[in-house]
């Protein structure tokens, strides 16, 4: 009698969480933990903590706080990323909009959580980033520029626009809209496109900007006064 092997279980993603709030922090290995697909591997109270703590554990995914004790979030997330630039980071933060949130983006975290995000959500959202995609939606992307934003720097500015020229026209229609926080359905609906011509421009965006996910397009575009 033939018998089929059992399928094996994936191998579980890696996460280490870092805040200097113990309660947060076992709030969230309670829920992160209790999905067969996460495991946790490390924790850190502090930036100098998590910044050893990552290079011993080599996680998939970090939960990164950014107001923490020694060391911030911010400090940690850069050294961390200069060691390993594949190193896919989540931002915690409160929705007051938290200022240190978009220069977290620019050096390169794949996006941020609310401390408050449910449970489910939470456990998607390490998922996704894994998958190495970001995981803010584009209503949230429109909110937290618009709410973090401040006027750029003129040399931000001229940087933008120069990287921005890179693109050809309908390139750069698409970047305006990812800017503006539009999703692919409603960008081919804007500019008359299908779906999957949206999806092609975006990639060719993002290559072309050297841009890691939509978050860091719609942050080129708020630099360069199109937004």
């Amino acid at each position: 009698m033939d018998v089929t092997p059992e399928t094996p279980d994936p191998v579980p993603l890696r996460v280490v969480l870092v805040d200097d709030e113990t309660l947060v922090r076992a709030g969230l290995r309670l829920i992160l933990g209790g999905d067969r697909s996460i495991e946790i591997v490390g924790e850190a109270a502090d930036g100098v903590a998590a910044v050893a703590e990552i290079a011993r554990a080599r996680p998939d995914v970090v939960l990164m706080d950014i107001r923490m004790p020694r060391r911030d979030g911010l400090a940690a997330l850069e050294i961390a990323r200069a060691a390993d630039p594949g190193l896919k980071v989540i931002v915690l933060t409160t929705f007051d909009a938290d200022d240190m949130v978009l220069s977290a983006l620019r050096l390169g975290a794949a996006g941020f959580l609310l401390k408050d995000t449910p449970p489910a959500e939470l456990v998607a959202a390490v998922r996704l980033v894994a998958e190495g995609r970001s995981m803010l939606s584009p209503s949230v992307t429109q909110q937290l520029i618009a709410a973090v934003a401040r006027a750029p720097a003129d040399d931000r500015a001229a940087s933008a626009r120069e990287r921005l020229s890179r693109l050809t026209e309908r390139e750069r229609e698409v970047a305006v809209a990812i800017g503006s926080g539009l999703s692919n359905a409603d960008i081919a609906a804007a500019l008359f496109l299908s779906v999957a011509t949206v999806k092609t421009h975006v990639g060719r965006v993002l290559d072309k900007l050297g841009a890691e996910n939509r978050v860091q397009v719609a942050i080129c575009v708020h630099d360069a006064g199109l937004a």
